[in-house]
């Protein structure tokens, strides 16, 4: 947490003056006379009233400090709804994606979840499909058409190799495009990337270096069961996205033990092991500031998608939270006042 003005702490000292001055009030001693018979009964009403004595002064300390601290003006990062992303979902669909490790089949499991995570996005957020097994395919485009997303999932067949590079590259080249377009019809001059800058230079949505045009904020959501087997090379698409601040969210679904079940030539069954790699998928991540999951059941896969659903839909943002400490402050000096009110009632 920080504070918009920070001078303003300063006025912290008044604290520490405030209970030593609330310490001096409580040991000067109030003589009064007094007749009462019952003298031991007046010594326990008394010794109860002496064991919470201090829980006024504390509410009100904590008050103090807390008003204190609103007059700073603070500033907290808090999650604010996005306005606007893109979303691609890169889809393995080679044909490990048969296993039925994780039930029915990773390639329903699959289909299920991203089904659902649709239900947890804005409504405004543009989302697109690839797929890639032996090859890479665009086979939706950016849009806020979520049947034609589902539509197009609820299609999905698993068949041949695993081309995880050309699945990401494909997909960095519709973010590209997509932002191409949207600086062309703002008016502004097409959008490009700078190499040498972190993807922690500058938030998303803020302008590229040398364009007028904001850049849509955009992530990838890639989800593979098995070691790259073709194409390209998955980690050079890493980078390429960390450069275009593009955060890759991958999955590593199924488990250690799975394996593909084929007929074979002789009427049997060819028993293939099918592990995932999530090891890869961890380097992709991090290199391109995303995160990894490892999803081995349906119901941790449904989970991760949940997940990213609410990570996605919002951004961190510096926000000044006066209120919240004024209101506090406010709170418990209410709180103190009816506490000593309620206590002078009982005894002088």
């Amino acid at each position: 947490m920080t504070f918009a003005t920070p001078w303003a702490l300063l006025a912290l000292l008044l604290v520490p003056l405030v209970v030593f001055a609330l310490v001096l009030a409580r040991r000067r001693r109030i003589r009064y006379a007094i007749r009462y018979p019952a003298l031991d009964v007046l010594a326990g009403v008394v010794e109860r009233e002496r064991r919470g004595r201090w829980i006024p002064a504390a509410l009100l300390v904590l008050a103090l400090t807390a008003l204190l601290l609103g007059a700073a003006r603070p500033m907290a990062r808090v999650p604010v709804p996005r306005d606007e992303a893109t979303v691609i979902l890169i889809i393995d669909v080679s044909g490990s994606m048969n296993a039925d490790d994780v039930e029915p089949t990773r390639m329903e499991a699959a289909q299920r979840a991203a089904t659902r995570f649709l239900d947890r996005l804005p409504a405004r957020f543009q989302v697109g499909l690839v797929t890639f097994s032996t090859q890479a395919e665009t086979l939706v485009p950016p849009t806020t058409d979520r049947d034609a997303v589902r539509s197009a999932l609820a299609g999905l067949n698993a068949n041949g190799g695993t081309a995880m590079g050309d699945g990401l590259a494909r997909a960095l080249d519709v973010i590209e495009a997509a932002r191409q377009q949207a600086a062309g019809g703002a008016g502004g001059p097409p959008t490009t990337s700078d190499p040498a800058a972190p993807s922690t230079t500058a938030p998303p949505g803020t302008p590229d270096p040398g364009t007028q045009a904001p850049v849509t904020p955009a992530v990838t959501l890639l989800l593979s069961d098995g070691a790259n087997s073709a194409g390209g090379d998955p980690f050079v698409q890493a980078e390429r996205a960390r450069e275009l601040r593009v955060p890759v969210y991958t999955i590593a679904l199924g488990t250690a033990n799975g394996v593909l079940r084929q007929p074979n030539a002789f009427g049997g069954t060819r028993i293939q092991p099918v592990p995932p790699d999530p090891d890869s998928l961890a380097r992709i991540a991090e290199t391109s500031s995303g995160r990894f999951f490892q999803a081995p059941t349906s119901e941790n896969l449904t989970a991760v998608y949940d997940s990213l659903g609410s990570r996605i839909g919002f951004r961190m943002e510096e926000r000044e939270v006066t209120v919240a400490f004024t209101a506090a402050g406010l709170l418990l000096l209410a709180a103190a006042g009816a506490l000593r009110a309620r206590r002078g009632a009982r005894l002088p």
